[in-house]
């Protein structure tokens, strides 16, 4: 994780709507989790975090677009699982991806570009949790973290974070073609940051 300083200059280096591109894209891909959760465990409605998105997504390119954000904060908030209501693992990287979007949308709102950027964290620490929760190993607190760094689903987090960081620096004209790509791609790909594909 040597690059990660020089990582995070890079984003906050971003203006404030590529900013809010890259930040839309990792929450997209943060989506399979909780689609996932919501059909195992039957909680919760998919479709209110992906119609956040969508509006999210839009508003990116479409500046005339209006919505109520306090009743999409709401119906998120009211779509959140708590994890103690589950014992399914599935509960921790489902309520990241509700949260995080609800989290995106009040910054975006706000212009609060640090939370803006802390969906790169959140996405990342939703990857580190599953690693922990699936690895069979016992280690202590460095140990810890160089095998959840050194973990190919981490690494494969970290090259993603990369790539779509880079796409971004390269277009600094955020404009309708961009943002519709960025989402095609991301939903194509159909894998969550933890690996899920529906």
């Amino acid at each position: 994780m040597t690059n990660k300083q020089g990582f995070f200059k890079r984003l906050k280096a971003l203006s404030l709507p590529q900013k809010q591109l890259f930040s839309i894209a990792l929450c997209q891909r943060m989506l399979p989790n909780y689609q996932l959760f919501s059909e195992v465990c039957e909680f919760g409605e998919p479709k209110v975090l992906s119609t956040a998105l969508e509006l999210l997504w839009q508003s990116q390119y479409d500046k005339k677009l209006k919505f109520n954000i306090d009743v999409h904060l709401q119906r998120l908030e009211d779509n959140t699982p708590d994890p103690s209501q589950f014992e399914a693992y599935g509960v921790y990287p489902a309520m990241d991806a509700a949260v995080g979007i609800g989290m995106l949308m009040a910054a975006i709102d706000g212009k609060n570009e640090e939370d803006i950027i802390n969906i790169s964290k959140l996405s990342s620490s939703t990857v580190a949790n599953y690693i922990e929760a699936i690895s069979d190993v016992s280690l202590a607190d460095d140990a810890l973290d160089d095998y959840v760094f050194a973990h190919e689903v981490m690494q494969e987090e970290k090259e993603l974070q990369d790539a779509l960081l880079a796409i971004i620096e390269a277009n600094p004209d955020i404009n309708a073609e961009l943002v519709k790509g960025l989402r095609k791609d991301v939903i194509e790909a159909g894998v969550s940051n933890i690996g899920i594909s529906l």
